[in-house]
C-alpha cells in the first residue's frame, strides 16, 4: 500500500464518513458520464460556459436550486459548501443540518457535503448529468475533496494560497501546502480513469485592489503545484478589476504565461483554461445598476476570451440571492453571450509589456529561493513578502504593498513593499497616479476605490 493510500484511509476513517468504499468509488468514476466532467465540455465547447454560485443546507433545497438553474440553461452547476465544513467542523454542520431540516430555516450558509455523504449527493448530481463545480474555501480540503469526487463532482476549486490568504488568519500555510498536495495527487489519480478532473484556482483573492501581477503570479504558482503532481486539466482565473483595458491586458498575459510556464516544467500537454469572475467587490444596492454591472462583466469576459464565466446576481448587496435571482442572472448572461458578435480585438502593448515584466520578475525571485521544492520556495516567498496580497487577513502576509486606482480606474502599485517589481515598472505604475495628496487624501482615495462600483 502506498503512503498516499495509507493517508487516504486515515482521512476517510473520520467518524462523519459513512463507510467509504474505495473500489466502488473507483468503478463509479471509471464509468461516469462524460457530461459530468467540465474538462470534457471545455474540449468540445464552442462558447463560454456559464456557472452561477449557490449552496443550500438541505438536499431538497439544493435539488430545487439545480432545477431552477437547468431551466435557465446553465452550463455548470455550483455546489457551495457551508462555513462549518470549510473549517472541518463536521459535528456542528451535522447539528445545523438537522435543525435546518426540522425547522425549515437555513442554519447553514451552504451545502454540508460531508454530512450528506457521497451516496446521497451522487443521486442528485447524476440525475441532472451536468458538470458540478465545488466552491468552498477550505485550507484542509482532503476529506471534502474525496467526498466530492465520489459524489460525481469533477471540478475542484481552490489551492493552498488562494483558499488561505483571503480567508484565514492563523491556519498554518505550510500545512495548507501539504494538504493541497494530497488533493492534487488524488485528482491526478482519478483523472487516469476517465476524463481529467479539472482543478481551478481562485483568482479574486481578497477582491480588494489586488494588482494584476500578484493575481497572475499566484495563479501560475498554484497551476505549477498542481501540474507537478500530475494534474492534466487546470483553470487559472481572475475577476473583474474595475478597468476594462486592465482586464483585457490581464487576460492576455495570464494566458500567455500559463502556457509558457507549463511548458517550462515539461507539462505542455496539460489543458489550461481561463475563468473570469463577474465583479467580486461590493455591489451597488440599486438592482438596476447591479444588472448593468453584471452585463458589463459578461462583455469583458468575452473580450478576454474566457472559457467560463462565474456569475453574480442583482441581490448581491442586500443578502443571500434567491434561486430565482440566480437563475435570472444565468439566463441574462446566456442571452448577452449570444448577441455578442464582432467584438474588437484590443491590444495595449505597453501595458502588456509592463505586466509581463512584473510577473516574470516575481516568478524568478520565487524560483531563485534556496528551498529544495517548489512549495517551500512559494512558502518562503510569502513569508518574506516577495508575494504580498493587499488586505489579506493572514498573519504571514506582509500587507506592505499599497495600491490605488489611477484616473482610468486601473489598479496601480504605489508602494511595492518587498515585492521585486522592477524599477522601470514601478516608476511607470507610480507615474500613472496623482500622488501629490497627503497621506489622509491617499487613504480616502483607497477607501473610495474599494467601493468603486457602489
Amino acid at each position: 500500500m502506498s503512503l498516499l493510500q495509507e493517508e487516504r484511509e486515515i482521512i476517510l476513517s473520520n467518524e462523519y464518513v459513512d463507510n467509504f468504499d474505495f473500489d466502488e468509488v473507483e468503478e463509479f468514476v471509471r464509468n461516469a458520464s462524460k457530461d459530468l466532467f467540465i474538462s470534457h465540455h471545455f474540449a468540445k465547447a464552442d462558447k463560454m460556459l456559464v456557472q452561477p454560485r449557490g449552496g443550500f443546507p438541505t438536499y431538497k433545497q439544493q435539488y430545487d436550486l439545480y432545477e431552477f438553474f437547468v431551466k435557465s440553461n446553465v452550463d455548470v452547476l455550483p455546489l457551495t459548501i457551508d462555513s462549518n465544513t470549510r473549517l472541518n467542523d463536521y459535528g456542528t454542520a451535522k447539528k445545523m443540518l438537522r435543525l435546518s431540516e426540522e425547522n425549515e430555516i437555513d442554519m447553514l450558509n451552504g451545502y454540508p457535503l460531508v454530512n450528506h455523504g457521497y451516496r446521497t449527493t451522487r443521486k442528485m448530481i447524476t440525475n441532472f448529468n451536468k458538470p458540478v463545480s465545488l466552491r468552498h474555501g477550505t485550507p484542509d480540503a482532503r476529506l471534502l475533496i474525496e467526498t466530492a469526487i465520489a459524489s460525481g463532482i469533477f471540478e475542484i476549486e481552490g489551492g493552498p494560497i488562494t483558499y488561505l490568504l483571503p480567508y484565514s488568519k492563523n491556519f498554518p500555510l505550510d500545512k495548507a501546502f501539504l494538504y493541497w498536495k494530497y488533493v492534487e495527487r488524488v485528482c491526478a489519480n482519478y483523472s487516469e480513469l476517465n476524463e481529467p478532473i479539472n482543478r481551478e484556482s481562485f483568482g479574486p483573492l481578497t477582491a480588494t485592489l489586488v494588482p494584476p501581477a500578484i493575481t497572475i503570479v499566484i495563479q501560475l504558482l498554484e497551476m505549477l503545484l498542481a501540474l507537478e503532481e500530475g494534474v492534466k486539466s487546470f483553470s487559472v482565473s481572475f475577476s473583474q478589476q474595475g478597468s476594462m483595458n486592465q482586464d483585457i491586458v490581464t487576460g492576455a498575459v495570464i494566458k500567455k504565461l500559463a502556457r509558457y510556464y507549463a511548458e517550462e516544467i515539461g507539462c505542455g500537454d496539460a489543458a489550461i483554461h481561463l475563468v473570469y469572475h463577474q465583479w467580486m467587490g461590493a455591489f451597488p444596492t440599486n438592482k438596476d445598476f447591479a444588472e448593468q454591472l453584471i452585463n458589463m462583466s459578461t462583455v469583458i469576459a468575452s473580450m478576454v476570451g474566457a472559457d467560463k464565466i462565474i456569475t453574480k446576481t442583482r441581490e448581491e448587496a442586500t443578502g443571500i440571492p434567491t434561486p430565482q435571482a440566480n437563475a435570472k442572472t444565468v439566463a441574462d448572461t446566456q442571452y448577452t453571450l449570444r448577441i455578442l458578435n464582432g467584438l474588437p480585438n484590443i491590444v495595449d502593448e505597453e501595458e502588456e509589456e509592463i505586466l509581463t515584466l512584473e510577473v516574470k520578475a516575481i516568478m524568478e525571485a520565487v524560483f531563485n529561493d534556496s528551498a529544495d521544492t517548489l512549495w517551500r520556495k512559494v512558502f518562503n516567498s510569502i513569508k518574506n513578502g516577495v508575494i504580498d496580497v493587499p488586505f489579506s487577513p493572514h498573519i504571514i502576509n506582509h500587507n506592505n504593498m499599497i495600491t490605488i486606482r489611477d484616473a482610468n480606474k486601473n489598479i496601480r502599485i504605489i508602494d511595492r513593499g518587498n515585492v521585486p517589481i522592477p524599477d522601470r515598472c514601478f516608476e511607470y505604475e507610480r507615474s500613472q497616479c496623482d500622488l501629490s495628496k497627503d497621506t489622509k487624501g491617499i487613504v480616502n482615495d483607497i477607501i473610495h476605490d474599494i467601493g468603486i462600483m457602489q
